[in-house]
């Protein structure tokens, strides 16, 4: 589906995929994520192919999809803490302002509050590379700002990000790949974690 798409980012950087529906892009994501092997072409971490040790891939990269993977007979903090890997929940909690939610099901929030409990798990990752398929889906504009802020965090200190998003994010100094929908099948991606 995707042809002839090459890219690269280093530590601090950001990159938005755009482009119309059915162009790509959350294909790609997949791909990205090690989750959908190319046709042709690779995936590099670190010199390496990706496909080649996919676990230790999977170590360095929080991957947030259309779907929140919450389960929902657990509450937001039993959730939260699945992935914590013994990190404290505060960062999280706070970054999307989720502390008064802390003890509700999951089943109860409204979809708005289970987007921002997902990307709270992917702060508590700890991973270098943030993938995000379209982060602002269901979010209202305070929470898109909390978003802005967690995104420039994690740039700070040398992580990085690509985020699809069909609405622009509160994002600076950000390249830009725009997906025609044209058919395609040969990519190539490097990501250094410097």
């Amino acid at each position: 589906m995707l042809d002839q798409v090459s890219l690269s980012l280093s530590a601090g950087e950001a990159m938005l995929l755009t482009g119309p529906n059915g162009a790509g892009k959350s294909t790609l994501m997949r791909v990205l994520a090690g989750l959908r092997k190319p046709d042709s072409g690779q995936l590099l971490w670190q010199g390496g192919n990706v496909f080649a040790d996919r676990m230790s891939y999977s170590q360095n990269i929080a991957y947030l999809g259309h779907q929140d993977a919450l389960k929902p007979g657990l509450t937001l903090a039993e959730n939260l803490s699945v992935f914590s890997h013994g990190a404290s929940l505060d960062e999280a909690f706070d970054s999307f302002d989720l502390r008064y939610l802390a003890d509700t099901p999951v089943r109860l929030l409204s979809a708005g509050q289970k987007r921002r409990a997902a990307l709270a798990r992917v702060i508590l990752a700890q991973a270098p590379l943030w993938l995000l398929d379209e982060p602002s889906l269901g979010l209202d504009a305070h929470s898109v700002t909390r978003l802005g802020e967690a995104l420039r965090r994690h740039r700070q200190t040398g992580g990085m990000i690509i985020a699809t998003t069909h609405v622009p994010l509160p994002l600076d100094d950000v390249r830009h790949l725009t997906l025609s929908g044209v058919p395609v099948d040969d990519w190539t991606g490097e990501f250094v974690d410097a």
